[in-house]
This record gives C-alpha cells, structure tokens and sequence, in this order.
C-alpha cells in the first residue's frame, strides 16, 4: 500500500472522472486447499482482495462527485453466479474482494459516485487462456463503456463488461 500512497501523493491537486482498480492472479492450478501452502494462499487474498480494496481507499480522495470506483472481480465470485465453485480457491478471493468492495459504498456514496464490482468475462490473457472467447480489447472496451454508462447513478452494482447486472 506504501507504492499507491506514492502513486497517489503524484496525482495531489488531480482529479478523476472513474477510477478502475485491476488486480488478479489465479493461485495454485490445483486450486485445492488442503493442497495450498499458506503463503500462496495469503497471496492470492492479498493480491485479489485486499490489496484492491486499500488500494481503493487510497485512490478514493481523487474520484470526482458523481465519478465512477470500479474494482476488478470475477463471476467467478458470486455464489448465485458460481454454482460448481469453479476454480474455488480463485473465486473464494474473488468472493472477498466482492463482500470488502461492499465496505467502500458509504464513502462513494458521500462523493455522490457509483461503485461498480465488474467481471471483465473469460479473456484471452495468460490467466484466461486461449480457448477464451473475449479478446482484451474488446473486454476493455466493454469495460469503459460500463464507466461512463454508470457514471452519476449512484450505489454499488456487480455487472459484467456487457451492462449485465450479476448476482452477488
């Protein structure tokens, strides 16, 4: 958190129309528990959940009234979205991330801005593999488009780069 304190002390006197926090890794390929040391486990909450979320109430001071907070999850993280717990130890994270983006509501909401938990679909990435069906192109722009479209609506929303809304 002390390089996002650095990154945002840079940005002093700056303002933002949206604010994307983007941070992901896949954690072990077994994805088992009983199989995960607990370093890799803590590194895969820290960099999918909590680290977002710091990295959010860092960065918050910059958002503009009625500006756009979004953090990066998965669909992979609902319950309702998820139900053979796919990739579970990933999703798990993802789940965290999802409940903890709840902590940061009052804040936005007192900046008259919007949250959004957004799941980019399966990309084409190194963690997404070849055989997915998005490119990253189009999930960015699917992505910028989710900005602006949510801007001045207010609330916390979970929607995927396409606008649908996703159950927690």
């Amino acid at each position: 958190s002390s390089a996002v304190q650095q990154f945002a002390s840079q940005l002093s006197g700056k303002s933002f129309d949206a604010i994307l926090i983007n941070a992901g890794i896949s954690g072990p390929a077994h994805q088992k528990v009983s199989q995960s040391d607990d370093q890799a486990l803590a590194q895969l909450f820290l960099t999918n959940a909590i680290a977002p979320v710091r990295s959010a109430e860092i960065l918050l001071p910059l958002l503009k009234q009625e500006g756009v907070l979004a953090l990066t999850s998965s669909q992979l993280g609902s319950l309702n979205e998820n139900p053979e717990a796919q990739m579970p130890i990933y999703s798990a994270s993802k789940a965290a991330l999802n409940m903890l983006s709840r902590t940061l509501t009052p804040a936005v909401e007192a900046q008259s801005g919007t949250l959004l938990t957004l799941h980019p679909g399966w990309v084409k990435t190194d963690m997404g593999g070849e055989s997915a069906p998005l490119t990253a192109e189009e999930s960015a722009a699917g992505i910028v488009q989710q900005l602006i479209q949510w801007r001045g609506r207010g609330g916390h929303h979970y929607v995927d780069y396409a606008g649908q809304q996703l159950q927690w």
